[in-house]
C-alpha cells in the first residue's frame, strides 16, 4: 500500500502561494530554510528565496510542495482540497469567492486554485 507523502501544487510564484496555503491551513508553516538549502540555491543562480522555484510547506499532515512552472492555471481543477473554516478568514488572507453552494462556498487561493470551504453540520 502507498502512504501518501507530498502534494504538489504547480504555479508561478511558489513562496507567496505557499505562504498563502501555510496561512490557511492550521499547524502549517513554511519549512524554513537552512544552510544548504540556501547553498543549494545559489547554487542555481537564486539569491533571494522569494524566487525559490520550489517552496515546502510542512504540517501535522502530507508535506505541500509548490513547485514553479512556465504556464498558468487555464481550467477548472482536477483535485482540489476541502476545508473546514471561515470563509471571511480565507478572503483575508487574499481568496476570493468563486461559487455559493448549499453546503460548501467554493473559493480560489490566489493564483486562481479552487477549494471548497464546508458549513459545520
Amino acid at each position: 500500500m502507498a502512504v501518501l507523502a507530498d502534494i504538489v501544487l504547480d504555479c508561478t510564484h511558489p513562496a507567496s502561494l505557499a505562504r498563502f496555503w501555510a496561512a490557511a491551513l492550521g499547524g502549517y508553516e513554511v519549512a524554513p530554510y537552512d544552510d544548504a538549502e540556501i547553498e543549494r540555491l545559489r547554487a542555481m543562480g537564486i539569491t533571494d528565496i522569494e524566487d525559490d522555484p520550489s517552496v515546502m510547506v510542512v504540517g501535522p499532515g502530507p508535506r505541500l510542495c509548490f513547485q514553479r512552472v512556465p504556464e498558468g492555471k487555464t481550467v477548472k481543477n482536477r483535485v482540489h482540497f476541502d476545508v473546514r473554516g471561515d470563509v471571511s478568514e480565507f478572503v483575508q488572507l487574499g481568496a476570493t469567492v468563486f461559487e455559493e453552494h448549499e453546503r460548501w462556498t467554493t473559493l480560489q487561493d490566489p493564483e486562481g486554485n479552487e477549494f471548497c470551504v464546508l458549513r459545520a453540520k
